[in-house]
């Protein structure tokens, strides 16, 4: 009889045990014993471009943080969205994650009913890059400054011409602010990604381009920047004014973090969200940024919320005023 009860004692103790060492109560993986298989990094780009180079400066780091593999996948189409479609359907353990680019989560179910997703659905885990858009002219151009753009602009309006990479995109969304903030008319002419943009710029045609900071950096002697989207100074252009030092409020950029699927627990948004910031504190991480034309950013998940938010409502004013011109 003893022996008995001491076998449904000790067998009550490993039931009791077993769910806290596994899972949450709802469910979900806890951190004890997270991540426990390797981890899929999934960039929603084809491989070589801006998002693929800054996860792959983080894999190394990922993985020995998470003391598990990470393993890239690619899986573009739509501009990002057959991958984060994919992202917000996948199980809430941990184990699969994937790069995000804002304001691509955010202007493409604004413009666009049959995305797959909406931006609701992205669990920002962290913001760690951006790359600024600045907006330049020929080095040959009469123009010398933003605010002679602006008059030139409003002297003529529509006459002037802008290039930039894709419609509804980081560049897009640019030109649509500082029309809006100056009261002016350009038009706009999209290319299909940033290199054709700049090269059709480059080429005479276009008198205006909102580029990249990495591609304004790389032909920098082939164009006047009038001004550039960083919050602050940009460390690579120290000359060239922010919109905001120029009086006009806003920024622009394309900026780059990571994502979960949705019902992703709490502690592990958190180990992963460590994981990601702390890679900026190691040696050369940010100078190897900025001599690349990219800019650190430290925002964990719920600043991350935040922002998005925020700048959710700034697009769609943006929009709504385009729709009812």
């Amino acid at each position: 009889m003893k022996r008995k009860f001491l076998i449904l004692f000790s067998t009550a103790c490993v039931l009791f045990i077993l769910p806290a060492c596994g899972a949450n109560a709802d469910g979900s993986e806890s951190t004890e014993n997270y991540p426990s298989e390797s981890i899929t990094y999934s960039i929603p780009f084809d491989p070589g471009g801006q998002s693929d180079v800054e996860a792959r400066r983080q894999q190394p780091y990922l993985e020995e943080s998470l003391d598990q593999d990470v393993v890239m996948q690619y899986k573009p189409g739509g501009g990002g969205s057959v991958g984060w479609s994919e992202l917000i359907n996948k199980d809430p353990d941990g184990h699969f994650i994937s790069g995000i680019n804002i304001p691509h989560i955010i202007l493409q179910p604004l413009a666009n009913d049959d995305t797959g997703y909406q931006t609701e659905d992205i669990v920002p885990v962290a913001i760690f890059q951006a790359t600024p858009i600045g907006i330049a002219v020929s080095k040959d151009s009469d123009i010398e400054s933003l605010e002679d753009l602006v008059k030139k602009a409003k002297e003529s309006p529509g006459s002037i011409t802008a290039a930039g990479s894709g419609t509804y995109s980081g560049h897009h969304i640019a030109l649509l602010q500082l029309q809006d903030l100056a009261g002016i008319e350009m038009q706009y002419v999209p290319f299909d990604g940033a290199a054709p943009s700049i090269q059709a710029f480059l080429g005479g045609n276009a008198e205006v381009i909102f580029g990249n900071s990495s591609d304004l950096i790389k032909y920098q002697d082939d164009m006047k920047i009038l001004a550039i989207g960083s919050e602050e100074t940009f460390k690579p252009l120290p000359d060239v004014p922010t919109f905001k030092e120029l009086g006009y409020d806003m920024t622009a950029g394309i900026d780059r973090g990571v994502a979960v699927p949705p019902e992703t627990s709490q502690e592990i948004i958190e180990t992963l969200e460590k994981a990601f910031l702390d890679i900026l504190d190691e040696d050369g991480v940010e100078d190897d940024m900025y001599d690349e034309g990219f800019e650190p950013k430290r925002m964990g998940h719920e600043e991350s919320l935040e922002y998005i938010e925020q700048k959710q409502s700034e697009y769609s004013k943006i929009l709504e005023n385009v729709e009812e011109n």
